[in-house]
C-alpha cells in the first residue's frame, strides 16, 4: 500500500469517527422530539374521538318531576247559628233614690249598708213627735166638726117639721139647711186633714219601695232631713233591683238593618248570650227586651236592651259584658278549614281541583269561624273538591294528584274568635 492510500484511509477513518460521535450526541434530542410528537398525536386522536362521540350522541331528555299530591275534601255541610257581637254594660232593672216625704230628724236606722232589702222593709225612722201632735189636733178638729154637724142636722130637722104649721118661716128653714150643708163640708175637710196628718205620721217611717240591693246610707242618725219634690228632698240612699237585670248596648246601623231583615225572615225570637270579661264561654242567656225608637243622629247607633235572669244576684250594675245576638236561627252552611283560605290581593279564594286534576282558584264570600272552620257564604258548591292539605304544592293551573282528607271541626275550647268583624262568630247548632 502506497503512501497516498494510507493517507486516504486515515482520513476516512477520522471522518467516520467524527460522524459516529455526532450521531451519539443527537440521539437524545431525536428521542424527545419523537415522544412529543407521539403525545400530540394521541391528544389529537382523543379529542377527535370525543368530538365525534358528542356530535353523534342524541340530545339528553330533561327529567320530568313527579306530580304533587294534595289532600282534598268536599265542604262540610252543617247547621250553624251565626251571631253578631256587641259590647255593653249591665244596668239595674229598677233603681230608686230614697228621699224623705216629711222633714225632721233621723232617729233610727234599720239596715246595714249593702244589704238585700225587701219591698216594704223599714229603713229609716224620722222623729214622729211633731206629727203625732198634728195628727191629734186633726182628729180633734174632726170630732168638733162632727159635733157641729149633729147640731146643725137636729136644728134643721126640727125646723122642717114646724114649717108645715107655718111656725117657722121658709127663709129660716133655708138658713138651717145651709148651715147643715156647711157643717157636712167642715167635717169632710177635717177628716181630710186628719188623713193627711196620718200620712205624715206614716211617712216618718221610710220603707223600701222595691226589692233589691241597697247602697250605703247618705245620712246618719241625728241628721235633719228636708222634704220636698224631686232633688229638693234629702237623698237618704239608693236601691237597685237586680233580678232580673238589664244589659244595655249600642248597635250600628248595619247590624240593626241586618237584625230587622232576619226578624222579617224568621219568626223565631232572637237568641242572646252574654259572657263576662273573665269567662271563657257565653254562660248567661237572656231575651231582647227593648230597642229604641230611633238612631242617634250623631253616632249613627241605636240603643238596645236585653233582660237576664239573675236569681243569685251575681251580676252587678256597671259590669262590662260581651253579648252575641242571633236573629236568623239555624241555617245550613258550607265550612272549610280556615287554613284553606288564600288571599289574592283584595279577594279571598279557595283552591279547588277539577275532574282532570287541574288546580283552580275560586273567589269566595267569607263568614265567621266555627271551631276552626270558616263559613263560606258564597262562591263555593257542595260538590267542589277543596284543597285542604299541602297547599303550598297546589298552584293554580298546575296538575296534581289527590287523596281524601276529610274535614272535621275542632273541639269547642271557648277560644277567642278571630275573623271577619262583619259577622263576628257562629256556633254549630246543638
Amino acid at each position: 500500500m502506497d503512501m497516498q492510500t494510507t493517507i486516504d484511509t486515515a482520513q476516512r477513518n477520522g471522518a467516520g469517527s467524527h460522524t459516529v460521535q455526532a450521531d451519539a450526541e443527537l440521539a437524545p434530542v431525536r428521542r424527545r422530539t419523537m415522544r412529543h410528537l407521539a403525545i400530540g398525536t394521541i391528544a389529537i386522536v382523543l379529542a377527535g374521538t370525543l368530538g365525534w362521540a358528542m356530535v353523534s350522541r342524541p340530545p339528553a331528555q330533561a327529567a320530568v318531576p313527579p306530580m304533587a299530591t294534595v289532600g282534598v275534601a268536599a265542604p262540610l255541610v252543617a247547621p250553624v247559628v251565626e251571631w253578631d257581637d256587641f259590647v255593653g254594660r249591665f244596668a239595674p232593672s229598677q233603681t230608686v233614690e230614697v228621699r224623705p216625704r216629711v222633714a225632721g230628724q233621723v232617729t233610727a236606722l234599720h239596715f246595714h249598708d249593702g244589704d238585700l232589702v225587701q219591698k216594704g222593709q223599714l229603713l229609716f225612722t224620722i222623729d214622729q213627735r211633731p206629727y203625732l201632735a198634728a195628727l191629734a189636733e186633726a182628729q180633734a178638729n174632726v170630732a168638733a166638726a162632727r159635733s157641729a154637724l149633729v147640731l146643725a142636722r137636729s136644728d134643721y130637722d126640727r125646723a122642717a117639721r114646724l114649717s108645715g104649721d107655718e111656725a117657722v118661716s121658709a127663709g129660716e128653714v133655708d138658713g138651717l139647711r145651709a148651715r147643715l150643708q156647711s157643717a157636712q163640708a167642715s167635717l169632710a175637710a177635717a177628716e181630710a186633714r186628719a188623713r193627711q196628718r196620718s200620712l205624715d205620721m206614716e211617712f216618718t217611717q221610710v220603707r223600701a219601695p222595691i226589692t233589691g240591693r241597697i247602697s250605703d246610707r247618705k245620712v246618719d242618725v241625728g241628721n235633719l232631713v228636708a222634704a220636698g219634690e224631686g232633688s229638693n228632698a234629702t237623698l237618704l240612699t239608693t236601691i237597685n233591683a237586680l233580678d232580673p237585670i238589664y244589659f244595655e248596648f249600642d248597635s250600628s246601623e248595619a247590624l240593626f238593618l241586618k237584625a230587622q231583615r232576619e226578624k222579617a225572615a224568621h219568626s223565631a225570637p232572637p237568641q242572646i248570650e252574654i259572657k263576662l270579661q273573665d269567662e271563657p264561654g257565653y254562660t248567661w242567656q237572656g231575651r231582647l227586651d227593648f230597642t229604641d225608637n230611633g238612631l242617634d243622629p250623631h253616632s249613627g247607633t241605636i240603643r238596645g236592651r236585653a233582660v237576664i235572669a239573675n236569681p243569685k244576684l251575681f251580676l252587678t250594675p256597671g259590669l262590662f259584658g260581651n253579648m252575641r245576638l242571633s236573629g236568623g236561627g239555624t241555617v245550613k252552611a258550607l265550612l272549610v278549614p280556615d287554613e284553606a283560605i288564600q288571599s289574592d290581593q283584595a279577594r279571598k279564594t279557595v283552591l279547588v281541583v277539577g275532574a282532570d286534576g287541574t288546580v283552580g282558584a275560586k273567589p269566595v264570600d267569607l263568614g265567621p269561624v266555627v271551631r276552626g272552620l270558616r263559613v263560606i257564604r258564597g262562591g263555593l258548591l257542595p260538590s267542589d273538591r277543596v284543597v285542604v292539605t299541602n297547599l303550598q304544592a297546589a298552584m293554580p293551573g298546575a296538575r296534581v294528584q289527590t287523596r281524601s282528607a276529610p274535614i272535621a271541626a275542632q273541639p269547642d275550647t271557648h277560644a277567642p274568635v278571630t275573623g271577619d268583624p262583619a259577622a263576628a262568630q257562629a256556633t254549630l247548632a246543638r
